[in-house]
Order: structure tokens, then C-alpha cells, then sequence
């Protein structure tokens, strides 16, 4: 299995990877040492504190490692007329006769509560490829409703949207 990542969001994981490398994970054996020279062990929180960090980041490390070596490099395919990555697509939701406006981005970038949707969501899947005025079922487990696309305003991978942290 691979993960589907633009050029930017690999660029990005590995400015990561470097700034963790060479500056977080140094301070934090700093504070761990620091931490362990205050004596009782078991008692000492500071030091679980500190091993804590050191194992988040680590863990970071390592996920963002995995994520590169897996990755399938993607980029948007230009249709002018059909919602592709990186696009603002205005939906209104039938149900609730409420439109939205969402971005479609890849995983790593998704964040809902500035609307920017993953195209591997039940919402991105359904409505990428499609066109304005197409009428588009969404299911999302044992749900289905229904949304109809109303305007495509094309966009670019945009650098500035961050990558997901956990």
C-alpha cells in the first residue's frame, strides 16, 4: 500500500524530518540528561516527562520516514471542466439545502475546519472527477446523501496549507 502525496507534502515531510533531526530531538536528550541527573528515577517526573517527548518525537520520526518511502508521487491531472486536487468546489448539500465550499487535498494536508477535505474522504471520493451541476451520492459508512456541484474554481497545491501533526 502506498500513500498518495504531492511533490510539496514530501518536500515538506523532509523539512521535517531535518528541523526534528537536528534541533528537537537534541534539546530533548539535553532535558532528558538534565532531568536524569536529578537523582530517584522512579519519583522523578521530569524525566518520564522528557522519555515521553523523546519517544513522541522518535515516533514522528518514524512516521514521517514510513510515509516518504511509501508515497506514490501525485499532482492534479488539469481537467479544466472536472473537480481534480487542489480545487475549491462549491457543494450544496440536498438534505440540507445548505451549500459549503471545500478543498480538495491530499491526506496529509486535510483539515475540515478550514474546509479542506481529503480527495480520499467519502465527500472528496464521491465528487472528484465530476462536473458542475453534476448531482453526486456521497456515502460515508451506513449513510448516503446527496450533493450537487455548483461551481469549480481551479486551484494549485498550495504550500501554505501545513502538514497534518498528531
Amino acid at each position: 500500500m502506498y500513500d498518495e502525496l504531492t511533490e510539496v507534502d514530501i518536500r515538506k515531510m523532509k523539512e521535517e524530518i531535518e528541523y526534528r533531526t537536528r534541533e528537537v530531538r537534541p534539546k530533548i536528550i539535553e532535558d532528558l540528561q538534565t532531568a536524569r541527573a536529578f537523582g530517584d528515577l522512579s519519583e522523578n517526573y521530569e524525566y518520564k516527562a522528557a522519555k515521553q517527548e523523546l519517544r513522541r518525537c522518535d515516533s514522528r520520526l518514524r512516521y514521517l520516514k514510513r510515509m516518504i518511502a511509501t508515497a506514490k508521487v501525485i499532482s492534479a491531472s488539469g481537467n479544466p471542466d472536472k473537480v481534480d486536487l487542489f480545487d475549491r468546489v462549491e457543494i450544496w448539500y440536498e438534505e440540507d439545502e445548505e451549500s459549503e465550499v471545500i478543498e480538495l487535498t491530499t491526506t496529509l494536508r486535510q483539515d475540515a475546519v478550514k474546509s479542506c477535505i481529503s480527495k480520499e474522504s467519502p465527500l472528496g471520493k464521491a465528487v472528484m472527477g465530476h462536473k458542475v451541476g453534476d448531482r453526486v451520492e456521497v456515502t460515508a459508512g451506513d449513510y448516503t446523501y446527496h450533493v450537487v456541484i455548483r461551481s469549480i474554481q481551479k486551484g494549485e497545491d498550495d504550500e501554505s496549507l501545513p502538514i497534518s501533526s498528531f
